[in-house]
Order: C-alpha cells, then sequence, then structure tokens
C-alpha cells in the first residue's frame, strides 16, 4: 500500500509549516493554500504549490470548502489534510471531499457529527461505559424545566453551548436566581458563534485538572493511546501550557484513561489520530469525566510526539492512506517529559488585548522545538488565532524540561509585536505550577500582569538605536571630541509600557537585539525580557509635567489612547459633548475583539477618531477636558 503522491494543507501558519515538513520527509509534494493577507507567508514558500484562495477574511478562504476543493482539483492532490480549525471538524466539508473522490485525512463524516456535538458525543461514549460529568441535554425544555432539572442534578452548574468550543459561551450558575441570566447570555452567544442556541447543563466540577488522552485508530480495527497531555494551565478556557505525561497521572491511572479513550473512539468506529478530554475533580483525583473528543490533530500534539517518538502527522497519513497501524499498544514507550508554551500575538498587561504589527526580528531559542508561523518581516494581521508560535522543551525529568522552556522563552526574540511571552515565564514560575499543583482556575487567581521594568542594558541599546544628531564639520567626525572639549555621552528620554519615563544613556556595546519601528518606538530584548520604548523629546516631557501640576492629584490624563491596533468601530458621542465619567466614547476592533475607551471623568469631550478609521497603538482617539466652576459663593 503506498502514500499519497501529493497531499494539500487546508491551513496557515505553524500547524501549515509542521505538516508541510512531515510530507517533505515523506516525499509528499505538497501544496498551501493562502489568502491575501498570507501571500508571503512562510508556509507559502515553502510547500511545492501555492494556490490562491481569496481575500483576507477566513470565510473567504481558509472557511471556503469549494475552493479549497478547487484548489486540490487543480494541484492533482489526492488528499487534503486540514490542521486543526478552519475545516478539520467540518462533515459538510469531509462529505464533500469524499463525492469528489478526495480524501480527507480525518474521521469519517458521522464520528464527526456525533462528536462534534456535546450531547450526542456524551449520550454515545455513556453507552460505552466512559464516565461523563453528570448533566442533562436543555434541547426541547423551558426554562422552568430547565431549572427543575438543574435542581436535580445539583449546583454549581457550567451552562455551554453544545455546539461550540473554545469556552465560547459558558456560564457558570451558583445559584438558581442567577439561572435565566446565565441561560440567556449563553443563548446569545452559541446562535451568534456556531449558529445553533441549543444548551448542555453539567455539574461544575470545583478545581479541576484538564487531561485528555491521544488515541490512533486505523480502518483494520487497530486502536491504541500515546498517553495523557496535562492541559490545566488555561486562561478564560483556552489553554496556555501543556505538558506530557501529567504530574497527577500514575500509571495505573494512564491505563484507566487510555482504555476509557480507547472506549469513546471505537464508540464511533473511529479512524485517524483523535483527543479524548477528562475533568478530573481536585478533590477527587481518582475519578475521572469525559468532556468531548476533538477529531482531529491538537495544537499541542508535540508533547506527545516528544515523549514517544512518533510523528503524528505521519500516522494521520498512513492510516488516511489505508495503512494498518506498524505497532500495538504494548509498544508504546514514554522517554522523559515534555513542556508546550503557546506564544500569543497579545498584551497581557493590557487585558490579553490581541497585538498586530510587522515582525521586525524573530529568532527561535537554540535546543528545543519551536513552531512558528513567523519569520522577520512577516506581519501579523487582525485577521485570525493571535497564536503565533509554540516553543516545546524535553528533558530527562519535569524539573528539566520546565527549566528548559524557560529558558527557550528568553532567549526567543520577536521585536515589532507585543507577545505574551513575560507572562508565561511568570506563570512558569510559579510555585504551584512548579510543584505540579494546578487546577484550571490557577491563572484566572494570578495578580493582573505589569510590565518588566527595562533593565540598563536594555535602556541603553535602545538609546544607541536612535538616529545620532550629528555636528557639521570636522569635529563631527571626531569620536568623542567636539570644539571646548569632550563630547558627554549621548542620554534620550524613553517611555516604557507601564508610563514610565526613564533618561537612558546610549551604550552601543549593550547585549541586545533593537529595531525601531514604522512609529519610531524601539523594540529592544535583552536580559531576557523584551520592552517597547517610545523616544520623547525634553519639550514634550516638559509639557507633560507642567500640565500635570495643573491637574488635580490623583486626577487622570485627559487623553485617551488606543489601547490595541485595530480599527475604530463606533464613535458614541459627538465632539463638543458633554460626557459623564465612564461614558464610553470610542470603539476600536481588532482580530473580533471590541475594546471601549470610557471617559476617565466628567467633561467636555474632544474626539479625533472616524469610524472605518486604522488606527495605531496608542494613536490619540479623544479628550476629556474637565468641566470648572465659575462664579461661586466661595470665589
Amino acid at each position: 500500500m503506498t502514500l499519497f503522491d501529493t497531499v494539500l494543507v487546508a491551513h496557515r501558519g505553524e500547524i501549515a509549516r509542521r505538516i508541510i515538513r512531515t510530507l517533505r520527509a515523506l516525499g509528499i509534494r505538497s501544496v498551501a493554500v493562502y489568502s491575501d493577507a498570507d501571500a508571503g507567508a512562510p508556509h507559502v514558500r515553502e510547500a511545492d504549490v501555492a494556490v490562491r484562495l481569496g481575500p483576507a477574511p477566513a470565510v473567504q478562504s481558509y472557511l471556503d470548502g469549494k475552493a479549497v476543493l478547487r484548489a486540490a482539483r487543480e494541484t492533482g492532490a489526492q488528499a487534503i489534510h486540514p490542521g486543526y480549525g478552519f475545516l478539520s471538524e467540518n462533515a459538510d466539508f469531509a462529505r464533500a471531499c469524499r463525492a469528489a473522490g478526495i480524501v480527507f485525512i480525518g474521521p469519517d463524516v458521522r464520528a464527526l457529527e456525533v462528536m462534534g456535538d456535546k450531547i450526542r458525543a456524551k449520550a454515545q461514549v455513556a453507552g460505552s461505559g466512559v464516565p461523563i460529568v453528570p448533566g442533562f441535554s436543555a434541547a426541547g425544555l423551558d426554562d422552568a424545566a430547565i431549572a427543575a432539572q438543574a435542581a436535580e442534578v445539583g449546583l454549581p452548574l457550567l451552562v455551554k453551548p453544545s455546539a461550540g468550543g473554545g469556552g465560547k459561551g459558558m456560564q457558570i450558575v451558583g445559584t438558581l436566581d442567577e439561572l435565566p441570566e446565565a441561560l440567556a447570555a449563553a443563548r446569545r452567544v452559541a446562535a451568534s458563534a456556531f449558529g445553533d442556541d441549543t444548551l448542555l447543563l453539567e455539574r461544575l466540577i470545583e478545581r479541576p485538572r484538564h487531561i485528555e488522552v491521544q488515541v490512533l485508530a486505523d480502518a483494520h480495527g487497530g486502536i491504541l493511546h500515546l498517553g495523557e497531555r496535562e492541559c490545566t494551565l488555561q486562561r478564560r478556557h483556552q489553554k496556555v501550557i501543556e505538558e506530557a505525561p501529567s504530574p497527577l497521572v500514575d500509571p495505573a491511572m494512564r491505563a484507566r484513561l487510555g482504555a476509557a479513550a480507547c472506549a469513546a473512539a471505537a464508540s464511533v468506529d473511529y479512524r485517524g489520530a483523535g483527543t479524548v478530554e477528562f475533568l478530573v475533580p481536585g478533590d477527587r483525583p481518582d475519578e475521572c469525566f469525559f468532556i468531548e473528543m476533538n477529531t482531529r490533530l491538537q495544537v499541542e500534539h508535540p508533547v506527545t510526539e516528544l515523549v514517544t517518538g512518533i510523528d503524528l502527522v505521519e500516522q494521520q497519513l498512513r492510516i488516511a492512506a489505508g495503512e494498518p497501524l506498524a505497532f500495538a499498544q504494548d509498544d508504546v514507550r514514554f522517554h522523559g517529559h515534555a513542556m508546550e508554551a503557546r506564544v500569543y500575538a497579545e498584551s497581557p498587561e493590557r487585558g490579553f488585548l490581541p497585538a498586530t504589527g510587522d515582525v521586525l526580528t524573530w529568532r527561535a531559542a537554540a535546543g528545543v522545538r519551536t513552531d512558528a508561523g513567523v519569520e522577520s518581516g512577516s506581519a501579523v494581521t487582525a485577521d485570525y488565532d493571535p497564536m503565533i508560535a509554540k516553543v516545546i522543551a524535553h528533558g530527562d525529568d519535569r524539573a528539566v524540561a520546565l527549566d528548559r522552556l524557560d529558558a527557550a522563552l528568553a532567549d526567543t526574540v520577536l521585536l515589532g509585536v507585543d507577545t505574551n511571552i513575560s507572562f508565561l515565564r511568570r506563570l512558569l514560575a510559579d510555585p504551584a505550577v512548579r510543584a505540579g499543583d494546578l487546577d484550571t482556575g490557577l491563572i484566572d487567581r494570578m495578580p493582573a500582569p505589569e510590565p518588566d521594568p527595562p533593565a540598563a542594558d536594555a535602556l541603553a541599546a535602545a538609546a544607541a538605536a536612535l538616529p545620532q544628531p550629528t555636528t557639521p564639520g570636522v569635529w563631527g567626525a571626531l569620536r568623542g571630541w567636539r570644539e571646548g572639549g569632550r563630547r558627554e555621552p549621548r542620554t534620550v528620554l524613553l517611555r516604557d509600557d507601564a508610563d514610565v519615563l526613564h533618561r537612558a544613556v546610549a551604550g552601543a556595546d549593550a547585549a541586545a537585539d533593537v529595531a525601531v519601528d514604522a512609529d519610531g518606538a524601539v523594540w529592544v530584548h535583552a536580559d531576557g525580557a523584551t520592552h517597547r520604548l517610545l523616544p520623547v523629546t525634553r519639550e514634550a516631557a516638559l509639557a507633560e509635567r507642567l500640565a500635570d501640576r495643573g491637574r488635580d492629584a490623583g486626577a487622570e490624563s485627559p487623553e485617551l489612547r488606543a489601547p490595541m491596533p485595530g480599527t475604530v468601530v463606533a464613535v458614541h458621542v459627538a465632539d463638543g459633548a458633554i460626557v459623564a465619567s465612564g461614558d464610553r466614547l470610542v470603539t476600536v476592533e481588532a482580530m473580533k475583539m471590541e475594546h471601549s475607551v470610557t471617559a476617565p471623568h466628567a467633561g467636555v469631550a474632544r474626539v479625533h477618531a472616524v469610524v472605518g478609521a486604522q488606527v495605531r497603538r496608542d494613536e490619540l482617539l479623544a479628550e476629556v477636558a474637565a468641566e470648572t466652576r465659575e462664579g461661586t459663593d466661595d470665589d
């Protein structure tokens, strides 16, 4: 039995590059697809053939199944690998591939349909003896009937869309009085995000751990598992750091989880690579409950690859080509420990707002695996998911892997776009994380992230990167000297992300990576941290000091600036309007996230933004001049 000659990769970014690597290693011709926003992306260049799908919006490109199939036919692709996200769990697309005579590298339509619906999935696996969280479907029930069943199941409850994923629409209900509002909110999000407002209610597991099991199943009845991954470190139901194996799981528990995962997959005659996810109660670690099955490759699959030595993409290809698994359960061996950190284009210090921009410098750390979707010169836009890279470290044990991951994050250089790298390092340093004492609420309990103060080396390197004022004539050519004496070291004023003004002395020999963006901000990576420093003239600094003196103690600045680069989608007040403290003035959208800037105090609004405008981060959007009182009796 032979593998495919040509495979189309229906994705972008780091996962497209990762799939292309395996295709190349197997001698299979690769076809990339791309949107207009990704015309210059690395995965386009690295594939053997690349086909344009359409404009930047995903619905007009990567989510356009007809365009993807057309590209496959035009290039002679025998199979399509969907990666994860986009079309990877779309049963209609899998059905269309089959009708076109093209192999969909994933499970069959029935498995996609059953496991894509949380209610059907729970009922399906429960019939095979897989433990499930107590709960019920709200399909066809009015709010009164839902409340009655909720009381029987017991509180607290988790309300979530049946058709959804990624934590969208989930609501926690502590009392029955909170239930009506939670149901309404969950239905709104479910209808908007998934086109289906059917809800599922489950008992909320207190302080849970999120543990998932990787399974492989072929078309000949072979099925096995490759151990578990700990995915407990999450923020708003989105995974941040994953590891394999779990520090909680011993061999006996691994066998129980693996058997349950294989039973869940077998219940739908699964074929390919899949992941069965479980919740483990913090107060009852000997129990586990099925959450869902992801019928695709997972973002965190590299940690399993590093501890087993098995290329999961290769296994997907071989299974899709009809080959039986070449090894049995007893042949699977686990070696050491692996940890993965997801690098997002976001600003943790600004409430984890998404970030965009041009990648001025990118350099991955040595000695670890980095799956990245960017390189120097790439553009991070607001069109797609903000995850831009994954850094994965392996060691003989968990402590070694954790230390190597932290060191690798410190050595990862990305200038030009805000990332969560500093936040990831703080998370890895948390005592509970280092001890492996995890639960899904750990990140939410951490203090709000604050910007790292720039070290002296970072300031010196940033100052040296700025244009040097020149002195005309021979004296300007003499280094260190000027007419009348020795030239003093050049000093500049730099404002950091905490709005702190620093006086920096230029030091050209400082060990740092430095780049200047189109807005004149200096990006510098030094001592394991990255900073964005904005040059400030002495005149501007003086004007700010004078303005501060004239402002009441504790009063906020009247200037309202864009918290992130994006599009102005709403201007809520007219220029010159009287506003109250907290009134919304302007709303900016980026990466499907809206953020409104509000009046810091009562006063007169001066609006500088217009709807539809593209704004840069920190661009002035509006000002609120405080109202003054005139003619009081105390004058």
